[in-house]
């Protein structure tokens, strides 16, 4: 049984909103709850960026059920190996800085809520430490 971790990340690397379900869930399905979410708590926000999972009848369903843009950002043909993807990286990023916490480096939670929640605990620590070091 496995987890997928869904987050919505603003410009900077901190999160908005965090959702984790089953791996038997398509990342496309799971995309839908996590949207509405968003634009429930955010509801001035226009644009959206994603990566080429979740292309497909999601920027469809977006535009027309939400009412805002869903832009995919997708790796260059044919290219081979590592690149940096403008707007893709700040979320691999943020997905980096949670792996440092170890309470997040496995899968310890037998509940998707309280895993979501050591997340929110997570990037609150990360925020406070960065703030402390402005001081």
């Amino acid at each position: 049984m496995g987890r997928k971790r869904h987050i919505v990340v603003d410009v900077l690397g901190l999160l908005l909103i965090v959702m984790v379900h089953s791996a038997g869930i398509q990342d496309r399905n799971g995309a839908k709850h996590v949207l509405t979410r968003l634009i429930s708590r955010f509801p001035g926000l226009k644009l959206v960026w994603a990566d080429g999972g979740y292309a497909g009848k999601l920027v469809e369903w977006v535009a027309t059920v939400l009412q805002r843009t869903l832009s995919i950002v997708k790796r260059p043909r044919k290219s081979q190996g590592f690149r940096v993807l403008q707007w893709r990286w700040i979320v691999e990023r943020t997905f980096g800085w949670l792996n440092r916490s170890r309470r997040l480096s496995k899968d310890f939670e037998a509940l998707p809520e309280t895993t979501e929640e050591w997340i929110r605990i997570a990037m609150i620590q990360l925020m406070t430490r960065r703030l402390a070091a402005k001081t």
